[in-house]
């Protein structure tokens, strides 16, 4: 993995570690935790300052029966966990994707959206939405604006924008207040996790029209 130049915010980042993220988003921040080491060593921060919390918050009362309850639960669990086999070095998605896909790249299901642009959506709460996209290479997606945040981490390949360019374990945070049209680079096929809490504000009729059907 080559420098990764753009980062998670800090209100992301303690809203992971406080458990406050809905699902989509989670997933998008795990994995892009897991290949910056940056960003992991903030979350850390976080999660000791949550601890530290926890433990000034004082003792609440809990049930009698609360122990053995437990135990039960504990001795009801399975006697043997099978370990996740360890990500193969080529394997372009980190292992907290893997979980939701069920694998690496070669499991995804493909849905096209128009313009060589492709989708899957992965199964996670109501609360946000995500996807894969695999956008071919030199093709743009078209320009939009945002009705709520969109979280978009590149996992292969690269794009530019308005912004800047986002390559591999690049992640970008855009805002109601932007509008960008992603470009693809040429070579390979740039592919994004992209968690969306909002519909996409699309300039074009066609988008918008696609976007009735693919719930972009």
């Amino acid at each position: 993995m080559k420098s990764i130049n753009h980062h998670l915010t800090d209100q992301l980042l303690m809203g992971y570690s406080a458990g406050s993220l809905p699902e989509a988003f989670n997933l998008v921040v795990a994995t892009h935790v897991s290949l910056c080491d940056d960003c992991r060593a903030r979350m850390h921060e976080f999660d000791a300052v949550g601890g530290v919390l926890m433990d000034e918050a004082g003792i609440e009362a809990v049930s009698d029966d609360c122990l053995a309850a437990t135990m039960a639960l504990i001795a009801a669990a399975p006697a043997e966990v099978k370990l996740a086999p360890a990500p193969s070095l080529s394997a372009v998605f980190p292992i907290p994707l893997q979980d939701y896909v069920g694998g690496d790249l070669d499991a995804v299901e493909w849905r096209r959206i128009g313009g060589g642009v492709s989708q899957a959506v992965l199964q996670t709460s109501d609360a946000a939405t995500v996807r894969l996209l695999r956008i071919p290479a030199g093709v743009a997606v078209p320009d939009h604006g945002h009705r709520g945040m969109e979280l978009t981490l590149v996992l292969q390949g690269a794009f530019r924008d308005e912004t800047d360019r986002f390559g591999p374990g690049d992640i970008e945070v855009a805002n109601e207040d932007m509008v960008h049209q992603p470009v693809a680079e040429a070579g390979l096929d740039c592919i994004c996790l992209s968690a969306t809490d909002a519909p996409l504000r699309f300039s074009g009729i066609l988008p918008r029209m696609a976007q009735r059907v693919f719930g972009i």
